[in-house]
């Protein structure tokens, strides 16, 4: 199916093969002709399945007849977060550009002045995020009772970041008789019961469930030591053709961190976090969108419904933790049937993590290790061996060593027994050579408890080096 077929009127398909777009998505494809019939429709799709614009673009046709009144937007989307909205926005300037319909963006981090006059000019779009929404109802800016069509976008992350009191308290404010659309990447419960709720006879498109991943990225594990993984990232940049990567961190310090170290080697990169102001989150993903810069370092919370169509590359700088959050990661690249890379930097440590993203996604993901030195290796094996708790008789040769060296102090201080235990010391000298064994306990019993030092040991191993900790 080409979009040519979807029934869009030929301003909007001026539109979008002026963005290089033929052919829809099948979210895409199944939902539109339901949207300008007028439909409700529920929406289950994960994120880069070209679903904003499975709403923009039908609701852009049935917007072109008609006008809006001050301070009565015709219709209204709905999202979780700042970025999301404006991103949505951006939708509408793409592919409404050779229509007359306004917008208006109600989000924090942006003047109530402008947006109270964006309102007031009359808004064919409203696209909000609920909390600065009842902000401007309460202040008796926006009226709500000419709305047509509400879109309800990423219900399971409004649930998640508890949105649904308010969005309840929005609904009410709206007409009965309205057309809803209402997506969500999952289905629990209280989505379940808000579908219910909202929709009247809704048409269901399901496509990707969040377990699936896209067949047009490739998916590689690199195997590598912590202390390597800088090293081993920037290798791949120069090494992977990248038009443009995102970078995903499980920290936020950690963004900052790696943000700082490739600017001094001299990477293009910025970073997206929770703790930026929306002027400065714009700023940043202007950047990346523009190519200023090359990567852009995130956290899933900031990243999540990032809509950059041409990405790509995505790193996994850090393993999820949560195998879901892999699937959403890698849904950044490979989009619109562009090919895509996806490469998660990997050690021991993360092995369970790893063993869950691949139950997930019904399939192994390729490992392949990276050109780790010798040293880099053993580094590594140091570190785990130097946080095992003491244990007997452990062959390790560097608890031996411990063990000798604090057995050779002890007959350095039994200088009374030293000549009868002359013998002891050669046998010590080979803890690095090989395991101590625990030997029947034959030693000689001396009662020596006045002198309060250590007694002589004969030709037996003396009991500080059989039990000597790491």
């Amino acid at each position: 199916m080409k979009f040519d077929e979807l029934g869009l009127a030929p301003e909007i398909m001026t539109a979008i093969n002026d963005a290089g777009y033929t052919t829809p998505t099948p979210i895409q494809a199944e939902a539109i002709p339901h949207v300008i019939a007028g439909r409700d429709v529920l929406g289950i799709a994960q994120t880069g399945t070209g679903k904003t614009a499975s709403f923009t673009l039908p609701m852009i046709h049935r917007l072109m007849k008609g006008r809006a009144k001050a301070r009565m937007p015709r219709t209204l989307i709905l999202e979780p977060t700042r970025e999301l909205a404006a991103q949505v926005a951006d939708n509408f300037d793409v592919y409404g550009k050779n229509t007359k319909l306004t917008k208006a963006l109600l989000i924090g981090g942006v003047s109530f002045g402008d947006q109270e006059k964006a309102i007031m000019r009359g808004a064919d779009v409203l696209i909000a995020t609920p909390g600065r929404l009842l902000d401007h109802v309460e202040r008796g800016g926006v009226l709500l009772r000419g709305v047509e069509v509400l879109v309800i976008d990423e219900a399971d992350r409004m649930l998640d970041m508890g949105f649904i009191p308010d969005i309840e308290r929005i609904v009410k404010l709206l007409p009965f008789t309205r057309q809803t659309l209402f997506f969500s990447a999952t289905m629990p419960p209280e989505i379940t019961r808000l579908t219910q709720q909202f929709l009247s006879a809704p048409a269901r498109v399901e496509v990707a469930p969040p377990s699936s991943t896209n067949d047009n990225v490739s998916q590689r594990l690199i195997s590598v030591s912590k202390t390597q993984k800088l090293k081993t990232l920037k290798k791949l940049f120069d090494e992977e053709d990248v038009t443009n990567g995102i970078i995903f961190c499980n920290r936020k310090r950690d963004i900052g961190d790696l943000l700082n170290a490739l600017q001094k080697s001299g990477y293009p990169a910025v970073s997206l976090h929770g703790d930026m102001d929306q002027h400065m989150r714009l700023k940043m993903l202007d950047k990346f969108k523009g190519g200023e810069a090359t990567y852009l370092i995130a956290s899933d919370v900031a990243a999540r419904g990032l809509d950059i169509p041409a990405v790509s590359h995505v790193f996994n700088y850090d393993v999820p933790t949560h195998a879901e959050d892999y699937v959403h990661r890698i849904g950044r690249t490979g989009r619109a049937g562009r090919k895509g890379a996806a490469i998660t930097l990997f050690s021991k440590e993360d092995g369970k993590y790893i063993d869950s993203i691949e139950k997930l996604i019904n399939r192994k993901i390729d490992v392949v290790k990276s050109n780790d030195t010798p040293e880099d290796v053993t580094t590594e094996k140091e570190e785990k061996a130097a946080s095992k708790p003491p244990h007997k008789n452990d062959g390790d040769k560097k608890g031996n060593e411990k063990g000798e060296r604090k057995g050779l102090a002890a007959f350095s201080k039994n200088k009374k027994n030293k000549k009868e235990n002359s013998d002891a010391i050669p046998k010590a000298s080979h803890a690095n050579d090989n395991p101590v064994q625990k030997e029947p306990n034959t030693a000689k019993s001396c009662d020596n408890a006045s002198s309060n030092t250590q007694v002589g040991f004969g030709e037996n191993i003396p009991a500080f080096l059989k039990n000597a900790p790491e």
